[in-house]
C-alpha cells in the first residue's frame, strides 16, 4: 500500500514547487529557484558560449606590429549586420541564452526586479552583442542595467563596457568623460580599475593623446590580474614611447615585456626585442652585443614561429653595418619561411628591390617591386608610392631588355664560326647537365613512389603510370613534389613563359631564348636530334643584312632611349654617359647622333668634366652649324621657351591646323618633324596626331594601322596606351559599317550635303557665305552649314539642325523664290548616324547606292 502512495506524493510535491516557484510571486523559493537556475543553467551556458566565441575570435586576429597595437584585440568590420545575422555562431548562442534567462526566469514585481541574476543576464547580452559587432543594441543592452540596476555589484562593469561601446562606436570624447568621472567617484579596485583605464587609455590614443594613454596604460600594467594583458599593455606603452622619440623610456617598458618571459604569449617578448633593436645606436652602442642576441635568438628552437620576423631585422643590422650581400641573404631566408605577414613580406620585397634600385639593377628592381604590390592594400598610401617607383621603371626595363638582347644577337652574329661552335658547345653540356639531372630527380621519385598512398581500407593507391606521369592518388597540388615535377615538365615543353595572355602564342616571346633570336623558344621547338646539336643553333643567328641593320636599329634606338631616362629620371648621369657612347660607337642612324652629342655635352657639364664638354659643344657648333642644337649652344640666351621652333609649340601649331581639318598637311608635317626630333618625348604625340589625321582624310583600316603601328611601338609610353584603349574598346564599335535604315518612328537628326570635287578653298567658303545667308531666312528651323573634309578630293558643306526626313528631302522648299536661285547645287539627304559611317568607312558610293528608307 505504501508503493501506492508513493508516485501520486511525488507529483503533488513536484506541482507543488512549481506552483510555488512561480515567476509573479515574491516567495523565498522563488527566487531562489529562479536565481539558483538561471545563474547554474542559462548563464554558465551562455558565459561558455561567449568564452568559444573570444577564442575564436584570437585564433583569427592577427595583430599588426608595424602599428600600435590596439588596446583590445577585435577586428571590427564594415560589413552590416542585418536583423537575424550573426559574425559568429557562438556570440548568437551566448545572446540566446541570455535573452532566455531574462525570459524565463526575470522576476519583475511591482516595478522590482527580484531575481539578482538579472543584471548578470543584462550584461552577458551586451558582451555577446559587442563582440557580435552589434555596438548599438550592446549600448542599449549597457543601459539597462544602469537605468534598472543601479545597486547591482555588476554596476561598474556595466559602465566601463558601456564606454568600451561607445568607443566602438566612436564616441570617444564621451568615453573619456564617463571614464574619467567613474575613476573620480568610484573606489575600482584590480581588474576593474585596469579594465576602466585600459579602455581610457584607448580613448586617448584614439584623440591622439599620446601621453594621457601612456599615463593610463601605466595604471592598467600595474593592476591587471591577467599577464597576458600586463605584456600587451607594456608593449603598447613602449611602442607610444617610440612615436614620441623617448627611445630610452621605450626600452624600459619592452625590458619589463621581456622579463615577463613565458608569463606572457611569446610574441610579446619577441617583438620587444625587436622593437629594442630598432632603437639601437649603431655608431655608439655595441654591435656585437647585438649581433650575438639576434644569433641566440635566430638558434633558440622555441622562436622557429618568429623566424621571420628575426630574419629581417637580422637582415636590417647587417644593412645597417654595410654587409649588403649578408643583409640580402637574411631578407630573402625572411621571405622563405612563408610568412603570413603580408606587410613584412612587402617590406622584405621593398628593401631588396631599394637595394636593386641604388646598385641601378633595374630590372631585378621592377620584379621585387611587383611582389611588393601583391603584399600591400589596392590604392593604399604605401600601394601608390611603390606603384609610383614601379612605374617609372617601365620603360627602363623595356628598353633594356630589347638592347641586352639585340647585343646577344649581334655578338653572335660577329662570332668566328669556329667560336659560334664553341658558345653553343658550352650551353649544350649546360642542357645535358639539367637533362641528366632531371631525369635522376624523375628516377628518384619513381622509386619514392611520389604520390603512393594508402587509404583507410589499407589499399595503395599506384604512384606514377610510367615515368614522368603522375597519377590521380591525392589532389595534384596538394604535393610538393609532383608541382615541383610538374614545373619543371612545363619549362621543358614550353620554356619559361612570362604569365600574360595568349601565353603558347610563338608571337608572345619567350623569356629566356638563346641570345634572344628569333622571339620563340628555339629549344622548345627542337626535335630530340637538333637539341644537342651546335649547327641547329647557329641556324637560327640571322645572316640577312636587311634583318641585321634591323636588329641594330632597334638595338640603338634601345641605347638612345635608356641614355634619356637614366640622364632625365633616374639623373644617373654615368650609366647615361655610357648609353651615349655606346650609342655613338655603334653606327647608328644619322638621326639619332646629333642629339646623343647633344645629351652628352649637357651630362660632361653636370659632371663638371669641362674639357669633355667643350669638345662636344665645339664638335655641334662646327659640324651642324644650322641646327637648333647648335644655336642653343652658340646664343643660350636668345633661346626661350617661346621659341617658335620648339617641339612643343610646333605640336601646337600642327593640332590647330588639324582642327582646322587641314588633314593632309598634318599628315606631312607630323613626319617631318618625327623624323626630325627623333628620341624625343613628344614624338609619340606627333604620331598620334598623325594616325587621327589619317583616319579623318583615309578612313577606318587606315587609322587602324596607325593606331596598331602606335600600340606596339610606343607600348610603354602614354599615347602607345592610349592607343592600345582605342584597339580595345574603341576600333570595335567604329567597325560596323552596316547603314541604319531610316525611322520615321523614331527622332534623329538629318543632314542635306553638297558635294564638291577637287574645289578650291575660296569656291568652298563663297558657297558656305552664300548658304548661310539664304539658311537664315528660313523660318521655323535654326539651321547652320559647316565645311566638312571627306576625303583627298572630296569636301562636303553640310547642313545642320534638321530633326524631319520629310522635311529634309524638301529642304529646298524651304527657301523663298529669290533664295531657290542662288542655291542650284545637287545635294543628297543622310541621317547623322549615317553621316557618321560614311566618313568613318569612306564608303559614300555604297550609301548612295542603298536604299535606307
Amino acid at each position: 500500500m505504501k508503493a501506492s502512495y508513493k508516485v501520486p506524493s511525488i507529483i503533488a510535491c513536484s506541482i507543488l514547487l512549481v506552483v510555488s516557484c512561480s515567476r509573479k510571486k515574491d516567495k523565498f523559493i522563488s527566487r531562489n529557484f529562479h536565481a539558483v537556475t538561471a545563474e547554474f543553467n542559462t548563464l554558465y551556458n551562455g558565459y561558455n558560449a561567449l568564452e568559444q566565441g573570444r577564442a575564436s575570435l584570437n585564433e583569427s586576429y592577427t595583430d599588426n606590429y608595424w602599428d600600435v597595437l590596439p588596446i583590445e584585440r577585435l577586428e571590427v568590420f564594415d560589413e552590416v549586420i542585418l536583423p537575424g545575422q550573426s559574425k559568429n555562431e557562438s556570440f548568437s548562442t551566448a545572446e540566446e541564452k541570455a535573452v532566455k534567462a531574462i525570459q524565463k526566469h526575470s522576476m519583475n514585481i511591482g516595478g522590482k526586479e527580484k531575481n539578482p541574476q538579472m543584471d548578470e543576464a543584462y550584461l552577458l547580452l551586451g558582451k555577446a552583442r559587442y563582440f557580435d559587432q552589434r555596438f548599438v543594441p550592446a549600448l542599449e543592452a549597457f543601459n539597462y542595467i544602469l537605468y534598472k540596476y543601479a545597486a547591482s555589484d555588476k554596476i561598474n562593469q556595466a559602465r566601463i563596457w558601456r564606454e568600451k561601446t561607445n568607443i566602438r562606436l566612436e564616441n570617444n570624447e564621451l568615453a573619456i568623460k564617463n571614464l574619467k568621472r567613474l575613476l573620480e567617484q568610484e573606489e575600482l579596485e584590480d581588474q576593474d580599475l585596469a579594465d576602466a583605464t585600459s579602455m581610457l587609455a584607448q580613448a586617448y590614443l584614439n584623440t591622439k593623446s599620446i601621453d594621457s594613454a601612456i599615463t593610463q596604460l601605466e595604471v592598467a600594467s600595474n593592476v591587471t590580474k591577467s599577464n597576458d594583458e600586463r605584456g600587451r599593455y607594456r608593449f603598447i606603452q613602449g611602442q607610444l614611447y617610440n612615436e614620441l622619440g623617448y627611445k630610452d623610456s621605450a626600452n624600459i617598458a619592452f625590458d619589463k615585456v621581456i622579463e615577463l618571459n613565458r608569463k606572457t604569449p611569446r610574441i610579446y617578448m619577441i617583438s620587444a626585442y625587436l622593437e629594442k633593436m630598432k632603437n639601437f645606436d649603431y655608431e655608439n652602442e655595441d654591435r656585437m652585443a647585438l649581433l650575438e642576441l639576434l644569433t641566440d635568438l635566430e638558434e633558440n628552437r622555441e622562436n622557429r614561429p618568429y623566424l621571420d620576423k628575426i630574419y629581417f631585422q637580422k637582415g636590417q643590422y647587417y644593412q645597417n653595418t654595410n654587409a649588403e650581400a649578408l643583409a640580402i641573404e637574411y631578407y630573402n631566408k625572411s621571405l622563405r619561411t612563408n610568412s603570413r605577414d603580408r606587410l613584412l613580406k612587402a617590406k622584405n620585397y621593398e628593401i631588396l628591390g631599394d637595394i636593386n634600385f641604388d646598385n641601378s639593377v633595374y630590372k631585378e628592381a621592377g620584379n621585387y617591386y611587383d611582389s611588393t604590390l601583391t603584399n600591400l592594400e589596392l590604392n593604399s598610401k604605401p600601394y601608390r608610392v611603390i606603384k609610383r617607383k614601379r612605374d617609372n621603371l617601365e620603360d627602363v626595363i623595356y628598353y633594356e631588355g630589347i638592347a641586352i638582347t639585340n647585343d646577344s644577337i649581334l655578338r653572335l652574329v660577329r662570332l668566328p664560326d669556329a667560336e659560334r661552335i664553341t658558345y653553343f658547345q658550352g650551353f649544350i653540356d649546360d642542357l645535358k647537365a639539367k637533362a641528366e639531372a632531371e631525369k635522376e630527380k624523375a628516377e628518384a621519385l619513381e622509386r619514392n613512389q611520389g604520390l603512393a598512398t594508402v587509404n583507410a581500407g589499407g589499399r595503395q593507391a599506384p604512384a606514377f603510370q610510367g615515368v614522368g606521369a603522375p597519377a590521380q592518388a591525392t589532389f595534384y597540388f596538394y604535393n610538393p613534389t609532383t608541382v615541383a615535377y610538374g614545373k619543371n615538365e612545363f619549362i621543358k615543353k614550353w620554356g619559361n613563359r612570362a604569365l600574360e595572355d595568349n601565353w603558347r602564342w610563338s608571337s608572345r616571346g619567350v623569356i629566356g631564348n638563346i641570345g634572344g633570336a628569333g622571339g620563340t623558344n628555339i629549344v622548345a621547338a627542337a626535335t630530340e636530334e637538333e637539341l644537342y646539336d651546335p649547327e641547329y643553333y647557329i641556324s637560327k643567328i640571322p645572316t640577312e643584312q636587311k634583318v641585321i641593320d634591323s636588329i641594330s636599329k632597334d638595338r640603338n634606338y634601345a641605347y638612345y632611349q635608356l641614355g634619356l631616362i637614366y640622364k632625365e629620371k633616374f639623373k644617373e648621369y654615368e650609366l647615361a654617359k655610357d648609353k651615349f657612347q655606346d650609342l655613338l660607337e655603334s653606327n647608328p642612324e644619322e638621326r639619332l647622333i646629333l642629339p646623343s652629342k647633344y645629351n652628352l655635352y649637357k651630362i660632361y657639364e653636370l659632371l663638371g668634366e669641362n674639357g669633355e664638354a667643350a669638345i662636344a659643344k665645339n664638335d655641334i657648333i662646327n659640324n651642324y652649324p644650322d641646327t637648333r642644337y647648335a644655336m642653343i649652344l652658340s646664343n643660350p640666351d636668345m633661346v626661350s621657351d617661346e621659341d617658335e621652333n620648339s617641339p612643343e609649340n610646333l605640336y601646337q601649331a600642327l593640332y590647330a591646323q588639324y582642327e582646322n581639318q587641314e588633314y593632309a598637311d598634318v599628315i606631312s608635317k607630323s613626319e617631318d618633324y618625327i623624323n626630325r626630333f627623333e628620341g624625343d618625348a613628344i614624338v609619340p604625340k606627333f604620331e598620334l596626331l598623325k594616325a587621327t589625321a589619317t583616319g579623318r582624310l583615309y578612313g577606318f583600316d587606315a587609322y587602324s594601322k596607325a593606331i596598331n603601328f602606335i600600340s606596339v611601338t610606343y607600348a610603354n609610353k602614354p599615347e602607345g596606351k592610349e592607343a592600345q584603349h582605342i584597339e580595345s574598346n574603341v576600333l570595335p564599335v567604329l567597325a560596323n559599317k552596316d547603314f541604319v535604315k531610316d525611322s520615321d518612328s523614331i527622332r534623329q537628326q538629318y543632314k542635306v550635303i553638297y558635294t564638291f570635287k577637287d574645289a578650291k578653298k575660296e569656291q568652298l567658303e563663297g558657297f558656305k557665305t552664300e548658304l548661310d545667308t539664304v539658311l537664315s531666312h528660313v523660318k521655323y528651323y535654326k539651321l547652320q552649314s559647316s565645311v566638312d573634309v571627306y576625303d583627298t578630293n572630296t569636301n562636303f558643306v553640310v547642313v545642320h539642325g534638321i530633326t524631319n526626313k520629310l522635311v529634309a528631302n524638301t529642304f529646298e522648299q524651304l527657301f523663298a523664290k529669290e533664295d531657290k536661285k542662288k542655291i542650284k547645287e545637287p545635294h543628297f539627304v543622310i541621317s547623322s548616324k549615317n553621316y557618321q559611317i560614311i566618313q568613318i568607312h569612306k564608303n559614300l558610293n555604297d550609301f548612295l547606292n542603298v536604299d535606307t528608307n
